[in-house]
């Protein structure tokens, strides 16, 4: 999943330990998922969205896999 997680961080100021603790997750989750290496949880991503009062599609948008059937 696509996201502009670090883009909204940067935004506000925030550092990846800052962000990790507001939302009561550790820093690594937070390097994850701006990587794309980890979707969040629905729950995680409303989360987000609401601490920095967007949409969960302002920060993430899905991509099907091109070889998926």
């Amino acid at each position: 999943m696509k996201n502009k997680l670090k883009v909204y961080r940067a935004m506000h100021d925030l550092t990846q330990e800052a962000l990790a603790e507001r939302l009561g997750i550790t820093r690594q989750t937070v390097l994850s998922i701006e990587k794309e290496k980890y979707d969040p949880s629905l729950e995680l991503a409303f989360k987000i969205a609401s601490l920095f009062k967007v949409r969960i599609e302002d920060i993430f948008s899905y991509q099907a896999d091109e070889n998926s059937s």
